[in-house]
């Protein structure tokens, strides 16, 4: 059974759909994600780097330079290569507290920030009520 198509109303679902797209895409939080993931995969890099290159060789010589990745158990023709996943464990551990660390510094200097802001506020509203107090003193006289 051979189905009508209309391809007025398939060019006008498809400029429809077009539409919302275009709606979405340029929406802020479309375009913030974008940066963010962007930002989150340069920053995944420094990470990995931090923790290939730096760290896990100072953890290599402290433990022995134990590898491991190296670490598998053989049953049957299967290899289980349960060293790659404590590697990785060993990995997001390190990775977890660079970013705590890394988050608390960011804190530290956004409070440092917000109280630099608050005193330049300090004098503005000090001035305020002190006017305020003088238009007091002379609605009451």
């Amino acid at each position: 059974m051979k189905k009508n198509i209309n391809k007025d109303e398939i060019v006008k679902k498809g400029n429809k759909t077009l539409t919302e797209f275009k709606k979405f895409i340029s929406k802020g939080n479309a375009m913030d994600l974008a940066v963010g993931v962007i930002i989150g995969s340069a920053f995944g890099k420094i990470v990995s780097s931090i923790v290939d290159d730096i760290l896990m060789p100072l953890i290599g010589v402290l433990i022995g330079g134990i590898d491991f990745s190296s670490l598998s158990l053989k049953i049957g023709n299967a290899s289980i290569t349960y060293g790659n996943f404590i590697q990785n464990v060993i990995d997001f551990l390190i990775i977890a507290v660079c970013i705590f660390f890394i988050v608390k510094v960011m804190k530290k200097l956004e409070k440092k920030q917000d109280k630099e802001e608050e005193v330049k506020k300090e004098p503005n509203t000090m001035l305020l009520e002190e006017i305020r107090d003088l238009l007091k003193e002379s609605q009451n006289n």
